[in-house]
């Protein structure tokens, strides 16, 4: 019990009595207005000057203002000050008095109260007109209590509550009183009329104690063993308390020879203080009086500051945090917070340190610790910190973290997964404001120490104040070079962060913990605003793949970084072909580039990938591969899909789709070449159709091609341009027959040609025109050779008459209609009579010109304008 709540005051002493007994003791007191009331068993009442307390070895300079002889003999029980009316009322001889409070003389329109045993009055007056304050009797003659109302020049009995019992005491909080009988305690509410029974005692009459301890509370001396429910824990002091009162959080009890302090908080004993021959506690404003035989002490609590910072001295942190929540109220805010943030960390160190961690975090968060007092606890987290000093007491249960490590690396672990969950917790809050880099560089570190990769990836890589060159070091140690290059990055070194990942990609730095270096390199050159470093990295990187390195100029034309120029790119990138050729792919696919130079460019370069593969290439593999399908026959290149087939694919696709390649550059770059098909597409892009069939008929020898660059060639246009070009390439088969049948010794050839005629009718009838197609056939073709063509001929001509019909039907029905509509309605009757209202804007029709709306509605020519199915009259 080293807790100091209370510090004891001597205020006021009588001289000492000659021999015999002492009739001129103290028996109650009264404190108002700087003034103390002493009711003597001699029945004077003394009025002393009493000037502010203070807690100093010296008493207070006492000096006796008024004294009042109440009569010759009898002890004054009871005083009471009313100051709102400057009575102090006395209760004296079984009756109540009335004296001015200032000069103790008579309250000459008020006369006494008979009959009464004890009194309490209201601390509160009334807000009405004229004031005055309640006061509550006890009779324990009459068995009942008096309700009264004491106003300046007058008192008013109310009325009278009966008792079963003689009240032996009272106290009063309105508007309930509580009473004490010989075996049990009351509650009555004097506004309601309503009266409880509280629970029954066994205790002598001067055990019984009736004190009021807050809004609507007493403090009672009740039995032991009592059952029931109450908001307060009750104080278990000792057997034989003469008297009680509540200075909150205490309650004082007076027994033996001293006055013991409890705390209504936790019901502990916190304090004693020795005051011989004391009979009665008062507790008021200015603290707890001390009635002693000849003195009277003043007990004054001590600042709730000191008494926490006390028991925190004395680390009984649980009780200072008991204490401080207790008396919030009675604390400034300011003073509060700053005492539970004291008291929230010293209590969650001590947690921390019984390895109790989630209540040690809960605690630290909440009493905003300074990361960097728990950083100060670990070994070698003493760099990351610098030259912090702490600010909060010592603790003996501490324990050397350092030597933990040493010896029981088990519980370290332990201590060490706290710091790093307590770090995450209050990274990025304003409690670790004020430390950012400490913290950030810290839980680099104890990611390292505890092989969490992911997260120290996701710290490095991400936004963080870290200790560079610290951090920098650690990762080095550890050989983490990847995450060094990502905690460069992060800081802005891009050059650093690029160099170190290039060091690993050669061989020279080994990270186990890494992912492909290279291509991380390319996805940071890519979004990377630093464009030296830029350049710096751009040759390595596509040295070391060209195909996989030119995705660093691949930029998103709307993205934050913008992208290079093309004429800034296509000629460093000449030095890289394949690179070259993807980036010129991604300019004309992707990018939608309009630029003849790129198309021209990107085609060229097709040319070049394949006459690199040697003369006569493009028809080495014997394989048809067809420029193009109609819908129905289209031919995939899903074959094509390797090396330099897939390179001509994409060149043909490339001249059939661009409308914005130079046609003349390639065709003059490939003219001495055997890419035909090639040929073909440019010279129909030049409209030479005739030209194009024979050198994909005589020279490619692709009849499927052919009859896929008549249907491409037609697709989207009129039927006539279809036949015609259809019928070019039957022209072409025809001739290469004729010319195949002079020769003798090309019979064979001559029988191939007729059957690609034969072919071509057959199985494209739907592309001819029948009648076109006989005028040009040789005179000696039997109809069985053309069998199939013909019905094929006369089957879409039939189909395509019955259509016409079928249209032309619908089209008068659909005109029959219009027209018996439009004489219904004409012949209708319209009659427009003088004053008829527009049906739209509700003005008068004053003209002979006027439209029906079908729902029969007249309006304004002008308002009917782009209505439909209204008809005009006159």
């Amino acid at each position: 019990m080293s807790l100091r709540a209370f510090s004891s005051v001597l205020v006021a002493e009588k001289p000492a009595a000659g021999k015999g007994k002492d009739k001129a003791g103290i028996q109650c007191m009264e404190w108002c207005c700087r003034s103390l009331y002493l009711g003597g068993r001699d029945s004077v009442v003394h009025q002393l000057s009493l000037p502010a307390v203070e807690a100093t070895a010296a008493p207070p300079d006492v000096r006796e203002v008024n004294r009042r002889q109440m009569g010759r003999s009898g002890a004054v029980v009871q005083l009471r000050a009313i100051p709102v009316l400057n009575h102090l009322l006395v209760l004296w001889d079984g009756s109540v008095s009335a004296l001015n409070m200032f000069s103790l003389e008579p309250a000459s329109p008020l006369k006494r109260i008979q009959s009464v045993t004890c009194m309490e009055v209201s601390s509160s007056a009334s807000s009405s007109e004229p004031v005055y304050v309640q006061l509550v009797t006890a009779s324990a003659r009459r068995r009942s209590l008096g309700l009264h109302r004491v106003y300046v020049d007058r008192w008013e009995c109310l009325r009278q509550v009966p008792l079963q019992q003689e009240p032996l005491a009272l106290a009063l909080r309105e508007p309930c009183v509580c009473v004490a009988t010989a075996d049990r305690y009351l509650l009555h509410d004097y506004q309601s009329g309503n009266t409880l029974h509280l629970f029954q005692h066994n205790l002598a009459r001067q055990s019984l104690i009736v004190k009021p301890a807050g809004e609507r509370e007493f403090l009672l001396n009740g039995p032991g063993s009592l059952d029931g429910i109450s908001q307060r824990a009750p104080v278990p002091w000792p057997a034989g308390v003469l008297d009680g009162a509540v200075c909150y959080p205490y309650v004082l009890a007076l027994h033996g020879q001293a006055v013991h302090v409890y705390s209504m908080l936790d019901q502990q004993l916190k304090q004693v203080l020795p005051i011989l021959k004391a009979t009665a506690l008062t507790s008021t404003t200015e603290g707890v009086f001390v009635i002693a035989e000849r003195e009277v002490h003043c007990l004054q609590p001590c600042a709730l500051e000191l008494q926490i910072e006390a028991l925190v001295a004395e680390e009984k942190v649980d009780q200072a945090m008991v204490l401080l929540e207790g008396a919030r109220d009675l604390l400034p805010p300011h003073t509060y917070k700053e005492l539970r943030r004291t008291i929230s960390c010293l209590l969650g160190l001590i947690h921390f340190y019984q390895e109790s961690f989630r209540e040690a975090q809960e605690l630290l968060i909440d009493g905003h610790l300074d990361p960097r007092e728990l950083l100060r606890l670990y070994p070698d987290m003493s760099s990351v910190c610098g030259g912090f000093h702490t600010q909060l007491p010592p603790l003996s249960s501490s324990r050397d973290l350092g030597e933990l490590s040493r010896e029981d690396q088990a519980s370290f672990q332990c201590f060490l997964h706290f710091l790093c969950h307590f770090l995450q917790a209050v990274r990025g809050t304003a409690q670790a404001l004020a430390c950012r880099s400490d913290v950030d560089s810290a839980l680099l570190r104890v990611y390292l120490r505890s092989g969490m990769s992911d997260r120290l990836v996701q710290l490095v890589s991400s936004t963080n104040d870290c200790h560079l060159d610290v951090c920098a070091q650690d990762l080095r140690q550890h050989k983490r070079y990847f995450a060094l290059g990502l905690l460069y990055q992060s800081h802005g070194q891009h050059f650093n962060a690029i160099q170190t990942w290039v060091e690993m990609a050669e061989g020279q730095h080994d990270d186990s913990c890494a992912t492909d270096a290279y291509r991380h390199i390319l996805s940071t050159l890519r979004e990377l605003h630093d464009r030296d470093t830029f350049w710096t990295f751009a040759d390595w990187a596509l040295q070391r793949d060209q195909e996989a390195g030119v995705q660093i100029f691949m930029r998103d034309p709307e993205g934050p970084i913008p992208p290079f120029p093309p004429e800034e790119l296509i000629p460093f990138l000449h030095k890289y072909p394949m690179s070259l050729l993807t980036y010129l792919e991604y300019l004309v696919g992707e990018l939608k580039s309009k630029e003849e130079r790129h198309h021209t460019l990107l085609a060229l370069t097709y040319v070049a990938q394949l006459l690199q593969q040697g003369p006569g290439w493009g028809e080495a593999d014997g394989h048809t591969h067809s420029i193009d399908s109609h819908t129905h026959q289209s031919h995939t290149h899903q074959s094509h899909t390797h090396g330099s087939h897939s390179i001509r694919w994409k060149l043909q696709q490339l001249l059939w789709q661009s409308d914005h390649c130079d046609a003349h550059a390639v065709h003059d770059k490939i003219a001495n070449t055997n890419l035909h098909k090639e040929k073909a597409i440019l010279l129909g892009k030049a409209g030479e159709h005739k030209k194009a069939l024979q050198i994909l008929v005589h020279k490619a020898k692709d009849r499927q091609a052919a009859v896929d660059y008549c249907w491409r060639t037609s697709a989207g246009q009129e039927r006539n341009y279809r036949q015609e070009l259809f019928l070019s390439l039957l022209q072409t088969y025809l001739d290469s027959a004729q010319a195949a049948g002079a020769a003798a010794d090309l019979l064979n050839d001559h029988t191939a040609a007729f059957d690609a005629v034969a072919d071509l009718l057959n199985d494209h009838a739907a592309a001819f025109d029948a009648t076109a197609v006989l005028q040009v056939l040789p005179a000696g073709w039997s109809v069985q050779l053309v069998g199939r063509f013909l019905q094929g001929a006369l089957r879409q001509a039939v189909h395509r008459r019955r259509m016409g019909e079928v249209q032309a039907a619908l089209a008068t029905a659909q005109q029959r209609r219009v027209r018996g509509t439009w004489t219904k309605t004409t012949n209708t009757m319209v009659k427009l009579e003088r004053g008829t209202i527009c049906g739209a804007c509700q003005r008068l029709l004053a003209r002979p010109e006027f439209v029906s709306t079908p729902a029969g509605k007249l309006v304004h020519l002008e308002c009917a304008t782009g209505s439909t199915g209204a008809r005009a009259s006159s």
